[in-house]
């Protein structure tokens, strides 16, 4: 959207409303917090290479593997 001054309006991802600085790129906590449930959810994900389930966990990992569990 453009305003008569040439600035443009952006708009929240979401809905599709002016933002609000206050919640920026959102327009409100609600669709804010929907994002972050998509993220949650997993329906958004990063690209990257294919995970091998068959795959050993790295021992030296501190997430998964070693032998105190990664605690």
């Amino acid at each position: 959207m453009t305003l008569s001054t040439g600035r443009t309006i952006r708009t929240c991802p979401i809905c599709g409303q002016p933002r609000s600085a206050a919640h920026s790129p959102f327009c409100s906590p609600r669709c804010r917090d929907r994002d972050l449930l998509q993220w949650f959810g997993e329906g958004y994900a990063l690209p990257g290479p294919p995970a091998d389930p068959d795959a050993d966990p790295d021992p030296d990992s501190p997430i998964g593997g070693g032998p105190d569990g990664g605690a």
